[in-house]
């Protein structure tokens, strides 16, 4: 989406991650992630349906289990790259990234890949899946976790729950960081986002 003060010069871009991952972004009005509240201000938008969402099959959308962090991670990667060779107008060095639960899971999983980070000035997490471990511990839906990673419990098949958590990358964050947080949020607790500050505030990173 362009922005709405029109395309004669560099706009900032928002690239908006949607949640799930079974979900999708539809030509619909939302009260969380408005494209159009991000247009208004002048922002460029970015918004695609990644592997794992709902809007190309059931096959595409189980394509997500056991690959949390693969396939939509270069889904991303290539939508944002195509988009900034397409538009000149969008201005790679003033970009953020935003997204919560799932699409918090992934921001943060960019957060740790310099290869994608880089092209962001900040990031912005809502309600964020930080450690994918202890989020299967402490979660009050274990139903979903068990799914999207194949069947397993943590403590069945610690492995699969490590393969893509981002906490193994945290070391590699160097950018800004936003963390929106509710402590009623019983699917995804709090301590998940209080984990991720926990983990930049040392190393000097503002968050």
């Amino acid at each position: 989406m362009s922005p709405s003060s029109g395309t004669d010069k560099r706009a900032p871009l928002a690239f908006l991650i949607h949640d799930g991952p079974q979900s999708s972004w539809d030509n619909a009005w939302g009260c969380e992630w408005n494209f159009q509240t991000y247009s208004s201000q002048g922002y460029a938008v970015i918004a695609i349906n990644f592997h794992g969402c709902n809007s190309y099959g059931q096959n595409f959308t189980d394509s997500i289990i056991g690959e949390y962090g693969s396939l939509p991670f270069e889904d991303l990667q290539l939508s944002l790259n195509y988009a900034l060779n397409k538009f000149p107008y969008y201005d790679p060095y003033r970009a953020v990234a935003l997204g919560a639960s799932y699409s918090a899971y992934m921001t943060y999983w960019i957060a740790g890949h310099p290869e994608m980070t880089r092209c962001f000035k900040t990031l912005i997490t809502h309600n964020r899946v930080f450690d994918t471990k202890a989020k299967g511990y402490s979660t009050d839906e274990l139903w979903l976790s068990e799914h999207d990673v194949g069947g397993y419990t943590p403590w069945e098949n610690p492995d699969v729950y490590e393969r893509y958590n981002p906490l193994k990358h945290v070391v590699n964050s160097t950018q800004p960081m936003l963390i929106i947080l509710g402590a009623n949020n019983y699917r995804v607790p709090i301590t998940q986002r209080i984990s991720a500050f926990t983990a930049l505030q040392p190393r000097g990173i503002q968050s």
